[in-house]
């Protein structure tokens, strides 16, 4: 069992940044493969992005790539979501979601493990 923590989200203007953390309770955390899921209002939840448990490979959704990058800390069990340029339309919920192991995936039924979610609007 892993707990998912993110922080970081809030409101920011169009064109600015911001950088989400998904910090993990265990070690052993070094072995799962993170991913960033964001969900809008009155949208499914979709994947944005994610990054193997060597942290070397990462895979982005089509409408971040570019903008956002993802990393990871395993150190301090935690992967960072760096979001630039952003975006009215980048306004959502954004969740982190571990799996061990494996290869990075789009689809949310292959993760186990999921955090509470953050916040982040972006203003026009």
């Amino acid at each position: 069992q892993v707990q998912l923590v993110e922080s970081g989200g809030g409101l920011v203007q169009a064109g600015g940044s911001l950088r989400l953390s998904c910090a993990a309770s265990r070690r052993t955390f070094s072995t799962y493969v993170i991913a960033w899921f964001r969900q809008a209002p009155g949208k499914d939840r979709e994947f944005v992005g994610g990054i193997t448990w060597t942290g070397g490979e990462t895979n982005y959704a089509n409408s971040v790539k570019g903008r956002f990058t993802i990393s990871r800390d395993n150190a301090k069990n935690t992967v960072y979501l760096q979001m630039n340029s952003l975006k009215p339309e980048d306004t959502a919920v954004y969740y982190c979601a571990g799996k061990r192991f494996g290869s990075i995936t789009t689809w949310q039924g292959s993760y186990d493990y999921w955090g509470q979610g953050t916040q982040v609007t972006v203003s026009s």
